[in-house]
Order: structure tokens, then sequence, then C-alpha cells
């Protein structure tokens, strides 16, 4: 195997881990979070979004509860109502390694969505949340566009709550 074919395995594994544990961490800050749920209770029950590297590569796919509340997909859709996909696994790792945020993924052409561009940016601020309270504050800085004001009480509860039910997630192998 060339340096290149090496590159190309280690960024697919990198992508495939990041997003398993982004998809899992998108349903447990939708339990935690009500800017999430307020977020995402505007789309119906069955709603299924999917985020995926292509042309088949690594992804997750959840499904809305109908009350703001997202849980993992069980079966599948042949086409989900919304799918962000990234046009190249190099693409991904810059957006899934915090080197760059996914509004500028956007607007640099490196992602394509199929569906609804509104809800395409619902998912998106869904996901900055997500990154603001899960991840220390200089790595989430790069990530989102506009840094949220948390308090050290709040985000620390939050995400010790989306940690513990992250955690409950792989104990159960849901």
């Amino acid at each position: 195997m060339n340096r290149y074919g090496l590159r190309l395995l280690l960024l697919r594994l990198y992508a495939t881990v990041m997003l398993w544990v982004v998809g899992r961490a998108l349903v447990a800050t939708s339990r935690v979070d009500e800017t999430v749920r307020a977020e995402l209770a505007p789309l119906p029950q069955g709603y299924q979004i999917q985020m995926l590297v292509m042309p088949s590569g690594p992804g997750f796919v959840v499904e809305c509860q109908g009350d703001g509340m997202l849980a993992r997909a069980t079966a599948v859709k042949a086409r989900p109502d919304l799918r962000i996909a990234f046009k190249h696994v190099a693409h991904a790792f810059l957006v899934l390694g915090f080197q760059e945020g996914t509004a500028q993924a956007f607007a640099r052409d490196r992602m394509v969505v199929h569906g609804d561009v509104s809800d395409a940016i619902r998912l998106v601020r869904c996901l900055n949340t997500m990154e603001s309270l899960i991840l220390p504050r200089w790595i989430a800085q790069r990530a989102v566009k506009r840094y949220p004001r948390l308090g050290v009480r709040e985000k620390t509860v939050k995400a010790a709550r989306i940690y513990a039910l992250f955690a409950k997630n792989l104990l159960l192998f849901k």
C-alpha cells in the first residue's frame, strides 16, 4: 500500500469513528438541551436525517421522535428526508477534526444537501450547540461559527449528562 492509500485508509477510519460518535452524541444532546429540542420540534415524527461521506462511506442516521428528540434509526428509509454528505473523506476530516466549521464546509462546497436546506441549517445549529457543550471551549471555537454564552456550571452539567447518556448507550450496545 502506498502513502496515499494509507492516508485515505486512516482518514476513513477517523471519519468512521467520529461520525459514529457524533450520531450518538447528537441523540444524547437532544435529550439534554432544550435549545436543540426547540430546533428539532417542528420536524415530524419519523423524519430521518443522514450524515455520511460519499459515495458509500461511513455515516449515521437519526430519526425524529416528534417532540424535538432524536433516536438512532432502526430501519433506514431508502431516501432519508435530509441527507448531508461530505464529497470526500478529506473534507469530512477537516470538519470532524475541528479544522473547519460546518458552515465553512458548506460555503466551500465540501458538502452536499439532499432535502430541505432550512432543515439542514437547523441541523447545523444543533451540531454547533452539541459541539459547544461537549468540547473544550478552545476546540469548539474552531468548529462553530459563533460560540454561545454558556456559564461554566451550565456547560459542565449538560456535558456531564450528555457524556453519561453516551456511555449508557455504549454499555447497552444500542
